[in-house]
């Protein structure tokens, strides 16, 4: 039997990745409880494992293009979802290497898999249905992390054990990869553009060179500094809101993908929610009142969220797409991300350490660094146009549109 039905497939692959969120963060979650198991209490062993983590994030998404041109979009998602199977040595490891081992290929595996989500709903789905199903994949892992954070003690009570729910997810992971085996997933050898046109294979080295892909990258890049940041350092320094970004990231996700499915504009979005961004999480950062550093996070948490669909949206968009380019792009895009993010991170924590455990300048700088989505919205082409000319124009205007922005 073989699965054919686009929402069987998206179904796999967005269910595939809340399974990662969930196993991932459910990991993170018992990581003080496993590292008691192994009578490891060293801060620098943790950091170690914090670390490999981060290295995993920005090797994947920087291999995972090249991983799908050597065996292949459908493998090289099943070898992404194995990966992520690995996470079953978590709970089970007998020892720190092995425990190491396991959280770097899960990485790993999650790294590939954002990855692939772009070319998988290229090859499925219409120009027209991609707003939606990119906005669906967006709110993925927040799904999964709002389940692990509300109710794994009912999901442990259910299981008797928190090991026992950590190898549920990856035995469900595993029977999702097998299941992904069936998916009838067969490329044109000569791989076709959006016009139907063969185009030309796009490397690495044309995916460096391409400013939009640098334009692409540095415009996310701040966000997901911030976002790692309000996980990592902001419950330290005494700031607890983050689960109601979590919240409220999955209600402007959705918001998103209504709002993108009705207006084709994206620049506008982006722009006007990067700059809502900047002044909550300086509310966040400095409001010395609890609710109104509650009312930022909620704010926050729906303006994060709600242009990424937009966001996601704009490779798709752009002419002469293909499964290949599209798979560059977006493994250069959260590879530039994930490594300047980690900078931040590091300079972060820097200033914090020479501050005497003072965040205040800490908080000034990620709150400007944030602004690198308002930024970049204007050095971002507007894919909406293109799209607007096709609706309005017909064919053959939207061709003489599509002919206009390649040439720019």
């Amino acid at each position: 039997m073989k699965i054919s039905n686009k929402y069987l497939v998206e179904a796999i692959v967005f269910i595939s990745y809340v399974l990662f969120a969930m196993a991932w963060v459910g990991g993170t979650a018992s990581m003080g409880q496993i590292m008691a198991t192994m009578h490891v209490d060293s801060l620098a062993s943790a950091s170690f494992i914090s670390g490999a983590v981060t290295l995993a994030k920005i090797v994947g998404t920087f291999g995972a293009a090249w991983v799908a041109l050597k065996f292949g979009i459908k493998y090289a998602f099943f070898i992404a979802s194995l990966f992520i199977v690995i996470g079953l040595l978590t709970p089970l490891a007998p020892n720190y290497e092995l425990l190491l081992l396991s959280r770097f290929l899960m990485g790993l595996g999650g790294a590939f898999m954002i990855v692939y989500f772009n070319p998988i709903v290229m090859h499925w789905f219409p120009a027209d249905e991609r707003p939606v199903i990119n906005g669906l994949n967006a709110v993925a892992f927040n799904i999964g992390t709002g389940i692990v954070l509300w109710k794994m003690a009912e999901i442990n009570q259910f299981t008797g054990d928190w090991k026992v729910s950590l190898t549920a997810f990856s035995i469900a992971s595993l029977l999702l990869s097998f299941a992904w085996l069936l998916v009838k997933f067969e490329l044109e050898s000569d791989e076709q553009n959006q016009d139907g046109n063969a185009v030309a294979n796009y490397s690495y080295i044309d995916g460096l060179k391409d400013k939009f892909n640098w334009a692409y990258g540095l415009t996310y890049s701040g966000l997901l500094a911030f976002y790692i940041c309000l996980f990592t350092f902001y419950p330290k320094a005494g700031i607890s809101q983050s689960k109601w970004v979590i919240g409220f990231g999955i209600v402007g996700t959705l918001a998103g993908i209504i709002y993108s499915k009705k207006m084709p504009l994206r620049l506008p979005v982006i722009r006007w929610s990067g700059a809502v961004m900047v002044i909550t999480i300086i509310g966040v950062s400095f409001s010395s009142s609890e609710w109104l550093q509650t009312l930022s996070a909620i704010v926050l948490g729906f303006f994060i969220f709600f242009p990424i669909t937009a966001l996601v949206s704009i490779p798709h968009e752009l002419p002469k797409m293909t499964g290949q380019r599209i798979t560059v792009v977006f493994s250069l895009f959260y590879s530039i991300s994930y490594l300047i993010s980690t900078v931040i991170l590091w300079l972060f924590g820097k200033l914090v350490d020479i501050n005497q455990g003072d965040y205040t300048v800490s908080f000034i700088l990620i709150s400007i660094v944030s602004s690198t989505f308002f930024i970049g919205s204007f050095f971002l082409p507007e894919t909406g146009k293109v799209k607007a000319a096709i609706t309005n124009e017909g064919d053959d205007k939207s061709k003489a549109s599509e002919d206009k922005l390649c040439a720019e």
